[in-house]
């Protein structure tokens, strides 16, 4: 025979201490047992029913969080982190700021101290082994020291340095090479304001073939010299040339020289003058030229001037 359960009926829910002392893993329903046990003392503060008091508050302290309180918790953490960066980056830009305003000031001190002249003395050790200090009176650097040595001094030009020519560490840009030479060798003698880059008024040669004109203008191309294309008839060359910027004079100086004949002059043309070039210098002041005429079809002939002869013509060199 089977004998039916005793029933029994619940009329409400048992508190045990050991749901408190071991609470459920569920999260917030542990936290809700907890709180279950509280009560309201007489004097209005909450107690935990039936525990010591010791007891009660370490629970108060491990007691599960609810979830509203944990995204509380959490959104507290999270304004804490935010307000320590923000702080960070504060302390950064304050201490960078801080060193660029040093920085700035360090540098007017030392512009401000290099305009006045101004210098910082630091003490040494002199050779005796005594400091310095900067009340102490200075020892000229030319007098003697207690070793008996000087610091006064001096300096010379060795061997090889007063071989230098002094002359040529001036030299004068000059575009034609061959007007270079000569300009280094006339430098004594140059006139004033002469201007070995002047404008040659060189643009081929223009001038009819055999004329006195035309051999000037090879020759001097040959030689390297400048000349221009447009100097008119042989006895406008040296006027020609002198308002283009040549040297123009009475003396022969070099090989090429332009040798201009006046109208009429040692047998130059009445009508034209006459130009030659001059090939040879000798010692006596005499020149040996080189010329040409329309007769000669191109050929070349030379005459001879003495020194007092060749004084009596003009002159373009370059």
């Amino acid at each position: 025979m089977k004998h039916a359960a005793r029933k029994t009926t619940r009329t409400g829910r048992h508190f045990r201490v050991a749901d408190v002392l071991a609470p459920s893993p569920r999260g917030s329903h542990a936290a809700h047992a907890v709180r279950g046990v509280r009560a309201m003392r007489a004097d209005g503060a909450e107690q935990t029913l039936g525990l010591d008091p010791v007891l009660a508050a370490k629970l108060e302290e491990v007691a599960p969080l609810t979830r509203r309180a944990i995204r509380e918790s959490a959104r507290a953490a999270r304004r804490k982190s935010r307000f320590m960066a923000s702080g960070s980056m504060v302390a950064l830009a304050g201490a960078a700021a801080a060193a660029f305003s040093l920085s700035n000031m360090n540098a007017t001190t030392s512009l401000a101290s290099s305009a006045t002249g101004a210098t910082t003395v630091q003490a040494t050790k002199s050779a005796t082994g005594s400091s310095v200090s900067r009340s102490q009176e200075r020892t000229s650097l030319g007098s003697s020291a207690s070793d008996g040595t000087t610091s006064s001094g001096n300096w010379s030009l060795g061997a090889s340095n007063s071989e230098l020519d002094v002359a040529q560490m001036s030299q004068t840009a000059v575009s034609n090479p061959a007007v270079a030479v000569l300009y280094e060798a006339d430098k004594s003698i140059l006139p004033s304001g002469f201007d070995p880059n002047h404008d040659s008024g060189d643009s081929g040669n223009q001038y009819s073939f055999s004329q006195c004109t035309w051999w000037a203008y090879v020759r001097r191309h040959q030689l390297g010299l400048p000349v221009g294309s447009h100097l008119g008839d042989g006895a406008q060359w040296a006027a020609s040339a002198k308002k283009l910027g040549y040297w123009v004079d009475s003396t022969p100086r070099h090989v090429g020289d332009v040798i201009v004949f006046q109208r009429g002059q040692f047998g130059a043309s009445a009508v034209y003058g006459h130009v030659a070039i001059v090939e040879q210098i000798n010692a006596d002041g005499s020149i040996v030229t080189s010329e040409c005429g329309a007769s000669l079809n191109g050929k070349t002939v030379s005459r001879t001037f003495s020194a007092d002869q060749a004084s009596q013509l003009q002159f373009i060199h370059y």
